[in-house]
Order: structure tokens, then sequence, then C-alpha cells
């Protein structure tokens, strides 16, 4: 037997591959797909049929993409009309060789989720395996708001019957495979687990034991963000993304190109370091560090205007690329080229943003000129503490609140660690603000140097100053 997960970094998702007698099947495949053709011509086997848990909302299918070198056919659940595929319905069973996948009907996350049981017939009846998409994960259980808050009581009511009565009767020693693991944005909380199973999650998982009034009320209230490009992602999934073939080919721009881009409508990003782009980059880009590109190029750039990167030395650039490519920005056009170095050599205007450390700023926390800037998730503010006077917008929000940051103080913006911070930074420069300073540790740098962070209870009881 064939079993192989596939992670794509950062956006913390997972496809499967399974094969037995020279067939095999693909789950939830990403859109750049050829790590599934090599594992198929390494086992010898033939790629037959794929499997859609769900329209993702997160990342761009690859069913399409994967079907037309292999012949395979594409299947998803059945309470939802695609443009591609066949739908599938309840207790509908499928062989790939020896084994067995079954379909379970388990609607919540979207309407037409489906979970795949596997069973190895030649071994045992018993469940071996259950795919759930973004129904169950390790410790958590899968977002109910993305149809929308009218619906989110009836999705969180579905998704419960669905886990209670579909997926957790499994033997506790069922294997779960779910879409996506920790940090996904499809989930509250995902634990680090590379594997667990239903029994394990029994014991472990908190949402599981709640009954079924406190676990709804627990999913209406659930606060968690949205990036813009789920609803081109939802569009794309459902009606068919359009096939790549290839990564697309990048063009090298020199720095007077890029100049005279800067005139029309483009987008460059710079995915350097915050220190890197603190230190003198291209006036107006955006900065988004590589490892944070598929977490939040979703919520400043559009999917029509080119998108060129700046980096230092232009290093795996095709890794990069494919960020773009899984979240459907197929309008990646090029990159600066000799990287920001070729930048400066030729004379180029360079802005520069502030930085501070934790003893900076605790040296001009009571200046009224300074305004701290928290642009954390609020969970975190909330959970961790926030900085005495600080206040706060998330980053993934910050344009849609930009009238309400002072333009005549200067603004210390802070995130975990900084690197949200530079994005932050990046965005005010772009909106004319001049005196920007991103705080270089964030509150991990702010605890570290032994710095109060104030949590709400603190602050009731001290009556201090509302952030």
């Amino acid at each position: 037997m064939l079993f192989e997960k596939i992670k794509s970094d950062l956006l913390a998702h997972n496809s499967y591959i399974i094969g037995a007698g020279g067939e095999a099947t693909v789950i939830d495949p990403r859109r750049d797909c050829q790590v599934y053709t090599n594992i198929a011509e390494r086992e010898s086997m033939k790629i037959t049929r794929i499997f859609e848990t769900h329209k993702n909302e997160d990342y761009v299918i690859g069913s399409r993409d994967l079907a037309r070198p292999t012949g395979a056919e594409i299947l998803h659940g059945a309470r939802e009309e695609f443009g591609f595929g066949t739908g599938v319905r309840e207790g509908e069973t499928f062989s790939v060789g020896p084994l067995e996948l079954e379909v379970l009907e388990t609607p919540g996350h979207t309407i037409e989720s489906i979970s795949l049981l596997l069973r190895d017939r030649s071994v045992s009846d018993d469940p071996l395996m259950v795919f759930t998409g973004d129904a169950l994960f390790a410790g958590d259980v899968g977002r109910t708001d993305l149809a929308g808050e009218d619906m989110r009581r009836e999705a969180s009511e579905m998704l419960y019957e669905s886990l209670h009565q579909k997926i957790l009767p499994l033997p506790d020693s069922t294997i779960v495979c779910p879409a996506h693991g920790a940090g996904s944005v499809c989930g509250g909380n995902i634990s680090d687990r590379e594997y667990t199973t239903i029994g394990f999650e029994k014991v472990t998982n908190g949402l599981l034991s709640l009954s079924k009034d406190e676990f709804v009320e627990r999913k209406v209230s659930e606060r968690l963000y949205e990036p813009p490009y789920f609803t081109m992602m939802r569009k794309l999934n459902r009606e068919g993304p359009p096939l790549i073939y290839n990564l697309p080919h990048l063009r090298a721009y020199s720095p007077r190109e890029i100049r005279s881009l800067m005139d029309q409508r483009v987008q460059i990003v710079d995915i350097r370091s915050p220190t890197s782009f603190a230190g003198g980059h291209i006036p107006g880009v955006l900065s988004i560090w590589r490892n944070g590109l598929p977490l939040y190029m979703g919520y400043y750039l559009n999917y029509e205007d080119p998108i060129v990167l700046v980096d230092d030395f232009n290093l795996d650039l095709d890794h990069a690329v494919r960020h773009f490519v899984r979240l459907g920005y197929d309008n990646i056009a090029g990159y600066l080229a000799g990287g920001f170095a070729a930048w400066f050599k030729q004379g180029e205007i360079i802005e520069r943003s502030g930085t501070w450390s934790p003893p900076d700023l605790a040296e001009n926390l009571d200046d009224p000129a300074v305004w701290v800037l928290d642009v954390r998730n609020i969970n975190h503010r909330e959970e961790d503490g926030y900085i005495q006077g600080s206040h706060h917008i998330y980053v993934g929000h910050l344009e849609e609140h930009i009238e309400e940051i002072p333009e005549d103080k200067r603004i210390v913006v802070h995130c975990d660690a900084g690197y949200k911070g530079s994005l932050a930074a990046s965005i005010l420069e772009k909106h004319g603000f001049r005196n920007v300073v991103n705080l270089l540790g964030g509150t991990i740098g702010w605890n570290a140097a032994n710095y109060p962070l104030v949590k709400e209870e603190e602050r009731t009881v001290s009556a201090s100053p509302t952030p």
C-alpha cells in the first residue's frame, strides 16, 4: 500500500496520495501538481481518481491540472454544483486495488464537504484512515463562518452532526488525515501534530466534548479573520480554475524599468526581511517577507495588475512563485534583476522606515507624540496581553482603518516579532505616513526584556487607559 502526505509549506495544506495494485488516488491536490505524478511514476502506479473534499477557500485546487496529464476522474461532494468533475453521495465506494474509499457526507465547513473512509480489504474490513477535509483537524474543527453570518448557526449545527454522527463513531484506532495542519487559517487553533486518531481526538480535543448547544454557541462566537482573496478562491474552485501547465516565467526587470513601471499599475512586493526593508527600500512598495507571502498577499494584492518581486540575491524565486500560483496570482510577472543592490547602485531614491528596540519604546512610552499601533491577531492581544496604551488594528484590516491613525504623531507599529510590523509600516508609508517605526522583536522581545504586557482583567482592576 502506498500512502504519502504532501505538505504545502506556510499554507499548512495537506494533500494525500494512496495506492495499491498499480492504481493511485489523490486527495485534495495542490495546483503545482507534478509532485503527485512523480510519486506515481516512482511507484509504477497510474493515478485514476482525484477527490476534492470541499471547495477550499485558502488555495486554488489542483484537480483540473492533475487530471490533464493523468486522465484521472475528478470527484467531489454532490450538494453543490461545480463547473467540473462528478458529484458523489453518502455511501458510495471506490476501489483502489484492494483498498476501498467510502464517501461520508460531512457538511458544516461547507455545504458539500465530504470525508473519505479508507479500508484495506486485503487485511481487514475495519476502517484504517479517514480523510476529513476541513471537518476535523488535530485539536480543532473546521470554520463555520465562511458561508456568511446568516448561515453560521446552521453551518455549526451541521458540523456538529457531521462530527458526532459520521466521524466520531468510527473506531478509536482510525487515523485522521485532515486537509490542514497547524498555522492554517481554516481553523482557529489547530494542533502541531503530524498525525492523530479518532480516539486521541475524543480525549484531547475539547470541542468534541461539548454539547450541541455549547458547540454551536462556541462556533457562532468564534472570531477568525477572512482574507479578501477567499472570495476569488471560492469562485475559481467552484467554476474550475484555469490550467497553468507550468510555473510562470518571471521576467528580469532593470532598475530603470522598475522605476518606469511605478508610474503604471504595478504591484511591487519586497520579500526581504524587516531589517533589510527598514534599512532601505524602493518607495511605495509592499513589504511581505518570504514566509509571510501565502498569509498576507491575499489581503493586499489584486488579480489584475502585474506583480514584481524585490529580493536581495534572487535565490530560489521558483519557491516564492509557487506561493503566488497556489493562491491564483497568475499575474506574477517578474523580479528586480540584480536584487535591491542593483537599485541603489543605479543611484535611485531610497526610502527608509525606522526601527526601535523594546528599550527604545519603553523610554518613550509616555511621550504624547508617540502612538503605539498593535497589528497582531486580536486573539493574541487578548490572550497574551498588550503594551500599555497601545491601539489595535489587525494588519490585514489596516487600510480599512487608515483614517483612525493620527498623522501628526510618531507611529510605532508592533506585532509578535516584527515581520507583520514591517508589512504595516510599508502600508502606512504608501498612505503618506513619514514618521513610522517598527518595533523589532514585537511583544516577544518586549517580554524577553522584562517589560510588562497588560491583560484585560488587569486593565479593568487598575482602571488604566483603554487601549
